[in-house]
């Protein structure tokens, strides 16, 4: 009697994939490389099974797609795969450890997000580019005016300042300079006017998505933050605590004992980095708020008593990611504790 393929692992690629499958009793039954015009028919032909992919680029899209034909589908971190990888680095051994690593009962897997969650979380990426670039134009403006100097403060209104006196001074600087610079101007104004428009955006999407207007209400994080967790975050029931969210975005300290004896290092910055950062922005706002009103956080008061001003925002960070992870699983909005 021919077996039934009940587990696949599947290892992406842009143009070649790899399968390999396996029937109830581990036997593997296909092993093959597949075009990528090749993978929607081949998971037609079988009948719903699970299948395993490392989260990583595409993967969500053919998630989707192979959901669409019935199939278990199941992401992993591809640093949870790795160990199952049995020698050398070829796409069948990596096809064969992701089979093996999705039949594990302690592997943590990743949510499938939509197609709107995505597009989400491109706003996001395009504008965090988008202010890289716009510091990158801010410095080089500074640095070239000083050359012939042209000095003025920090902050968004030396900025200002800066392109007044350019405008103003413009006659002092050579004809090549001149023009440099005022194209590195001219940049700097279509950027700012890019990342206005996305932020507009974002925040269309934020008032539009419960989930993301609940995190709102959470002291440190705004509609930036809130609608960022709402669209990395599908599914908070795949983190059993808000600790292990935590763990997650790497705020928690780096654990490295042996013997009995516990030995905690810096935060493990593992995890989504771009989350974990506007966490701790967001914690930093809290913080300047409490040292000038400590009646409002007096947790953070105290804790600034005993610690240095940046481990106490990351540990403000930490524990708003754990209230975050609350309000998603809860689907409450922020109380804020009684006096």
């Amino acid at each position: 009697m021919k077996q039934e393929i009940v587990t696949v692992g599947l290892d992406l690629a842009k143009s070649v994939f790899q399968v390999h499958a396996i029937g109830g009793d581990g036997t593997v039954l296909v092993r093959r490389k597949l075009r990528r015009a090749e993978v929607i028919g081949f998971f037609t032909d079988l009948p719903s099974c699970l299948v395993g992919m490392e989260a990583c680029a595409s993967a969500h899209h053919w998630a989707r797609e192979l959901i669409k034909l019935g199939h278990d589908v199941r992401l992993m971190p591809p640093a949870y795969v790795k160990p199952y990888v049995k020698r050398g680095k070829t796409d069948a051994a990596d096809a064969e450890a992701i089979c093996e690593a999705v039949t594990r009962p302690t592997m943590r897997f990743v949510a499938v997000k939509t197609a709107e969650q995505q597009a989400v979380l491109m706003l996001h990426k395009s504008r965090d580019l988008m202010v890289r670039q716009r510091t990158m134009l801010i410095n080089a403006l500074r640095g070239h005016l000083a050359e012939y100097g042209i000095v003025t403060g920090v902050g968004a209104g030396g900025v200002t300042a800066m392109l007044k006196a350019l405008h103003e001074r413009q006659g002092e600087l050579p004809v090549h300079a001149r023009s440099a610079l005022h194209s590195l101007a001219a940049q700097l104004r279509a950027l700012a006017n890019e990342v206005d428009r996305l932020e507009a955006q974002i925040l269309a999407w934020h008032r539009t998505d419960e989930t993301s207007r609940r995190l709102a209400t959470i002291p440190g994080i705004g509609p930036i933050t809130a609608s960022a967790i709402s669209a990395a975050v599908p599914d908070a029931s795949l983190f059993r605590s808000g600790r292990q969210f935590a763990a997650w975005l790497g705020l928690t300290p780096r654990a490295n004992s042996s013997g009995g004896k516990e030995r905690l290092g810096g935060i493990t910055k593992q995890g989504d980095g771009y989350l974990r950062r506007l966490l701790v922005v967001g914690a930093t706002a809290v913080m300047r708020m409490t040292r000038k009103n400590a009646d409002r956080q007096p947790w953070m008061a105290q804790l600034l008593e005993r610690k240095p001003a940046k481990i106490a925002t990351v540990a403000l960070a930490n524990k708003t990611a754990r209230i975050a992870w609350a309000v998603m699983s809860r689907k409450e909005v922020y109380v804020a504790p009684a006096a």
